[in-house]
């Protein structure tokens, strides 16, 4: 199935399928707000019959923005956005803990009938203005696919730390706060996906016991507000990023189905890793959005017919 690609100098990019539904939108203008962490996003995300899947600055949380690269608890610095998590305080607002992500430019940008592909290059800036950390980020759009009612879009991450010191990754679990390992790769979903059902391979294990786990892929389904529908979201690492001997750290999963929907490929859950001076790690991600209510098998058929 073609797409058809606008792109909106800095402002956005915008990726709208055959039948006329923009399916993505990735947004690297920077925000208004500092607070909220300054960053590139993607919302909205839709299915291909238009269901937006995605949630953007959600009462509870204005720094959540569809989906976004993040870092909760980085040497310090809060690359997520928001309150920060300080042992036996709590929740804090600290504005001047809060970095940014600064857009540098597309150096490849590629649109072909039914797949976009672009790399952004960003640098990782602490509230203060120094530079910790370059960013090379792919995003791919492929598999465009109108009968089985799915599309894919793959994210990855090269991150570069050129501080003259180790950065220091971790979450507020780390820092003490039990299960609550959130950073990395991040999605939030819309209200409606909330009480959704969430599931994941050779386990019957709900959201409140996937949180922390391990495992090559998650899927999150929901009844929509409004329309008569379900949609259907798959988060899938690459095989790379579970594999103990290539992976920089292990990844877990930060899961919640209540009081509000998200998903986080969590690079630092339970433990803290650092990232020495010139030193570089990258993970790759698939997300699959599509219309109705998959199990499990389905899911499972889907992914292996998308090779990586």
């Amino acid at each position: 199935m073609s797409i058809r690609v606008t792109h909106t100098h800095g402002e956005d990019i915008a990726v709208t399928a055959a039948n006329g539904t923009e399916i993505l939108r990735y947004v690297y203008r920077p925000d208004p707000d500092p607070f909220e962490s300054r960053k590139p996003y993607a919302h909205p995300v839709r299915t291909l019959s238009g269901r937006t899947v995605t949630g953007y600055r959600p009462n509870d949380h204005r720094w959540h923005k569809g989906l976004q690269m993040t870092a909760s608890h980085l040497s310090g610095q809060n690359f997520w956005g928001g309150n920060c998590y300080v042992h036996g305080q709590g929740y804090l607002r600290l504005p001047e803990r809060v970095g940014s992500m600064r857009h540098d430019g597309f150096p490849e940008f590629t649109v072909e009938d039914d797949r976009l592909a672009f790399t952004e290059e960003l640098t990782w800036v602490e509230n203060g203005g120094e530079e910790w950390a370059r960013e090379v980020r792919g995003l791919t759009v492929h598999s465009v696919d109108q009968q089985a009612g799915a599309w894919a879009l793959d994210w990855s991450i090269r991150l570069t730390n050129v501080r003259s010191e180790p950065l220091a990754f971790g979450s507020p679990t780390t820092a003490g706060r039990e299960m609550a390992g959130y950073t990395g790769l991040q999605w939030r979903g819309p209200r409606d996906f909330t009480g959704g059902t969430v599931f994941a391979p050779d386990t019957d294990a709900d959201a409140g016991k996937l949180m922390g786990t391990q495992g090559p892929w998650l899927a999150f389904t929901t009844e929509h507000d409004d329309v008569d529908g379900h949609s259907t979201l798959v988060f899938a690492h690459a095989p790379e990023n579970l594999d103990e001997t290539s992976a920089v750290h292990e990844s877990h999963w930060f899961v919640r189905s209540e009081p509000f929907p998200t998903v986080a490929f969590s690079w630092a859950f339970f433990e803290e890793f650092e990232l020495p001076p010139g030193e570089s790690f990258a993970y790759r991600y698939r997300l699959v959005v599509a219309d109705g209510a998959w199990d499990r098998d389905r899911v499972g058929t889907h992914l292996e017919g998308l090779p990586w």
